[in-house]
């Protein structure tokens, strides 16, 4: 059903934020090679997010931002 499908998409995406949001408060501002590390272990498999992406946020990370909106 389609709003099955809606709930577990909105509930993946909160998860994914708050694994981010998580690893932001308690790494933010360490380097760069540091946080991406941390950061590929938390995050659950989530499907279309790459490693260009995972990267894009770590650097977000790294320099003390909190890319989850959380």
């Amino acid at each position: 059903m389609i709003a099955d499908r809606v709930t577990q998409e909105r509930e993946a995406n909160l998860t994914l934020f708050r694994v981010v949001h998580e690893v932001a408060v308690r790494h933010g501002g360490r380097p760069l090679h540091e946080v991406l590390p941390i950061l590929r272990s938390a995050l659950p498999p989530v499907p279309g997010l790459d490693e260009p992406e995972v990267r894009r946020i770590a650097e977000q990370i790294a320099v003390g931002r909190d890319p989850s909106g959380l």
